[in-house]
């Protein structure tokens, strides 16, 4: 017999989106039930962001050694056990994991469940024994790797991110299907840690930034040994007896093979629909993910979907900032919109990747010749040239009256510079603004006013500011 259970809100996964709505919805005294099939914390704790990067900081960690010689600092080429990388990775997962425990939020109140969900009608989900009607449901399951059709890759033991951490030797050579933010992050840091690497991409490899900063980034991996083929399409994966062929086409009918010893598949997310029961909730979806509103509500009024499932944008803090509008929506009835355009991005390859904002393109297609890129180079800035780090380079997109529309950073340390960017792109910012403020010496936060005081660049030849200067000269 199904036991029932009538919360105020029932939340669907424990990701990063379906808990920050539990813990705020729970501190506000509201009943919530929360469930998950998988791990607490979803993917970013467990197979994403915080593995990745931990990884990443084990490939950083080889590569200071490597570069101490230019401080005066000598070195030995570092003998790198992969082992223990890994185990540095498990203990940050140890290590964050009890704040996203089923423990921690059972001791917040939150009735949490472990089991898969379903919706059986539009207001009534069943989970285990449970029979659950809320009042509200979030829907907040994420998202899993996409795994294209490629012919005989499912006969090959192939890598996923779910899988990829769980390695415990170097790999040979690690070839990569996907020449995205994930997979090249991976390439990186598996190349410094000992790998051979290959890429393949089909069409450009980080092609949603920059492009002339994305190549200062892919020019460093190749600086760096990875093999990186644009536009390139993997035409089908072999289990040979000297190990996996991968077999790839350019654009240009070029053919390119390489035996290598493991595959990543990294060629983008799929979003976890199915077993839902979406279509007895009634709720609209594509391959795309669930469809929402500017409020992030389904076609289902009683239901919201945050998160990788609702397609767009997917980061991890974007879940997170999702799961406070819905809060407010819920909770307070206030009117709620996501503003992508808020929302910045950083790929934690070395030099870093930020961006904020429309794009160079997106500003001229809105603003036409109103628009100013303004730049400044890492090689200009104290801080860089102290650190060795003289590689990168920071764009400001500026509009009419000089409002702050943009942004994008290559660079050392891009993604805390990006903080103070997306603070200004969401208080509708001036260069005036960004020019104003006083940044400590020597810091790399200084990019920000350098750039845009060239804004005022042609200032001088503004004739009333040609006046004031004579005056001031004439009687000052």
């Amino acid at each position: 017999m199904s036991k029932l259970l009538t919360p105020d809100i029932c939340v669907i996964g424990a990701g990063s989106g379906g808990l920050s709505v539990a813990a705020a919805a729970a501190a506000f005294g509201v009943e919530v039930v929360l469930i998950e099939k998988g791990k607490m914390g979803g993917d970013c704790l467990n197979y994403g962001c915080v593995p990745s990067k931990a990884l990443l900081a084990a490939g950083k960690a080889v590569q200071n050694v490597q570069k101490a010689a230019r401080f005066g600092v000598p070195f030995e080429e570092p003998d790198v056990d992969f082992a223990k990388a890994n185990d540095h990775v498990q203990k940050v997962i140890a290590a964050i994991e009890p704040h996203d425990s089923q423990e921690r939020f059972e001791g917040l109140g939150v009735t949490v469940l472990r089991e898969a969900a379903e919706f059986t009608a539009p207001d009534v989900v069943v989970a285990g024994n449970h029979e659950i009607r809320a009042r509200r449901f979030v829907i907040a399951t994420g998202s899993t790797a996409l795994v294209p059709p490629i012919p005989g890759l499912d006969q090959v033991p192939y890598l996923t991110n779910e899988t990829l951490f769980t390695l415990r030797e170097t790999p040979e050579h690690l070839g990569i299907v996907g020449g995205g933010p994930i997979g090249l992050e991976m390439a990186q840091a598996h190349r410094r840690l000992g790998a051979k690497v290959t890429v393949f991409e089909a069409q450009t490899a980080l092609g949603k930034d920059d492009p002339e900063l994305a190549g200062i980034v892919l020019d460093t991996l190749k600086g760096e040994g990875v093999e990186i083929f644009e536009k390139t399409a993997v035409e089908k994966v072999e289990c040979l007896d000297d190990g996996i062929v991968v077999t790839a086409r350019s654009e240009d009918g070029e053919p390119v093979t390489r035996a290598v010893s493991h595959v990543l598949v990294a060629a983008g997310r799929a979003p976890n629909v199915e077993g839902l029961g979406l279509e007895a909730a009634h709720v609209s979806y594509s391959h795309k993910g669930i469809t929402v509103d500017h409020g992030l509500r389904t076609s289902n009024k009683k239901i919201y979907a945050i998160g990788d499932v609702a397609g767009g944008l997917q980061f991890t803090h974007v879940a997170g900032h999702q799961a406070g509008l819905v809060i407010r929506s819920i909770l307070f009835r206030l009117p709620v919109k996501m503003q992508t355009e808020i929302v910045p991005w950083v790929t934690y390859t070395s030099p870093e990747l930020g961006h904020i904002g429309l794009t160079e393109a997106e500003a001229r297609a809105r603003h036409g010749k109103k628009v100013n890129v303004l730049s400044a180079a890492y090689a200009g800035n104290d801080r860089a040239q102290a650190e060795g780090e003289t590689i990168g380079k920071l764009k400001l997109i500026a509009g009419p009256g000089g409002r702050l529309l943009g942004a994008d950073i290559v660079g050392a340390q891009a993604g805390e510079v990006i903080n103070l960017l997306s603070l200004a792109i969401s208080k509708k910012m001036t260069m005036k603004d960004l020019a104003g403020f006083i940044a400590p010496y020597p810091t790399l936060g200084e990019l920000v006013r350098r750039a845009a005081i060239s804004y005022y660049a042609d200032a001088p030849k503004n004739a009333w500011l040609r006046r004031g200067i004579g005056l001031l000269r004439k009687f000052g």
